[in-house]
């Protein structure tokens, strides 16, 4: 059954909570405040909170953030004697899984808790099975390059550093991204990634640090970025290169501060991220055009990690090939198909401009054009595409 921890400030309350509760066969620890339910709440781990909205010193809304900012998928059901619909409308917006008033009823309390358990059971299934897919994205070869970097990961993946990841198009950097975040402390919070270069320059604030209802002309209502959306976890900014000036300076408060402000509001809004970055670009270059703030490159430039071309490790190539093969085959619903060494020998004469994302895309032409048997002769025919 569920570990249930109750947050509440009357005596009788908490008891009667606690008996009711374990005789449904939960786990029941109590706090008569805030300021110690948060300190058992960093000390041990809950399957759902419940929490009083009215206490002295810590409100609950005050818990009710902080718990969410530490862990947003613990459901927190928030109890009041004095609640109203605003009450609860503000408690959900913050990340409450339900309000219920006082006196409370006790079937409804435990329906409640029976639904909160399951809901957090689910999200428990889905990450397991999110770690499954996350195999498929494994970082195939044995190179001495790509080992270098693999060895990096495995280094600075467990700390909070920042790292700027570095490499042409198509090399794999989002990949070294998602794997600093698998294999860190935040691997069970959100990886947020957003594509800097994607996105035009006027919404990119709003992007990363949301806006408030009428901020501009179609702020319809209340939206959170991808900085709140990656609380307690990693944001990831691809093409930091592309981000403008303006949006930069906010990054950089960010970084500093740990703190953002959403588009159209002056209130300050802790976030706890670790941030990863990447660029195809020479930042040095481009802060030397003063398209770049120098004093952010050196904040996101902790630690670099270069993710060489494929060119430069042609030797992975045999194993790259039987990887993507695999995969594509089995998208496809079709038996693997065996790959010569001839061809793999044609493959590693190639130049790959486009690194491992053009090589995955030559791997499914091939497939899908050639025999049951791919041949050095589909290689010289099908590899580089007819214009």
């Amino acid at each position: 059954m569920a570990k249930i921890l109750v947050i509440d400030d009357q005596k009788s309350i908490r008891n009667t909570l606690k008996d009711i509760l374990e005789y449904e066969s939960h786990e029941v620890t109590l706090a008569e405040n805030g300021e110690e339910g948060i300190d058992l709440f960093e000390k041990d781990k809950f399957d759902i909170v419940l929490c009083d909205i009215k206490m002295p010193n810590m409100d609950g809304m005050e818990v009710l953030n902080i718990i969410v900012g530490k862990n947003h998928e613990i459901p927190v059901v928030m109890i009041s004697g004095h609640g109203n619909i605003d009450t609860a409308v503000e408690a959900i917006k913050i990340g409450a899984y339900d309000f219920i008033e006082k006196p409370l009823d006790l079937n409804r309390l435990l329906v409640t808790i029976r639904n909160a358990q399951e809901r957090k059971d689910l999200v428990v299934e889905t990450k397991v099975l999110k770690r499954k897919v996350s195999k498929t994205y494994d970082m195939i070869g044995e190179s001495e390059a790509i080992e270098k970097v693999k060895e990096m990961i495995d280094k600075v993946a467990p700390t909070d550093a920042r790292v700027l990841i570095t490499g042409g198009n198509g090399t794999g950097k989002e990949l070294v991204a998602r794997w600093l975040h698998e294999k860190s402390k935040r691997a069970d919070h959100p990886f947020v990634e957003v594509n800097c270069a994607a996105i035009p320059s006027e919404l990119i604030e709003s992007e990363l640090f949301g806006h408030e209802k009428g901020a501009f002309t179609s702020a319809h209502k209340q939206r959170k970025g991808k900085f709140e959306q990656a609380n307690g976890g990693t944001i990831f900014l691809d093409e930091i290169g592309d981000m403008s000036l303006n949006a930069q300076a906010k990054v950089l408060r960010a970084l500093q501060e740990n703190v953002i402000s959403r588009v159209g509001s002056d209130k300050d809004i802790k976030v706890d991220v670790r941030i990863l970055a990447a660029t195809n670009k020479n930042l040095k270059e481009e802060i030397k055009n003063n398209h770049f703030r120098e004093d952010l490159y050196h904040r996101l430039s902790v630690i670099l990690i270069h993710v060489p071309a494929l060119n430069d490790r042609k030797e992975d190539i045999p194993l790259l090939a039987a990887h993507f093969n695999t995969i594509i085959c089995a998208e496809l619903g079709i038996s693997e198909k065996k790959i010569e060494e001839s061809a793999i020998e044609e493959l590693q004469k190639l130049n790959w401009t486009g690194n491992i994302r053009e090589f995955r895309n030559v791997i499914e032409r091939l497939i899908i054009l050639s025999s049951d048997i791919i041949t050095s002769a589909d290689v010289k025919t099908y590899a580089v595409p007819q214009m």
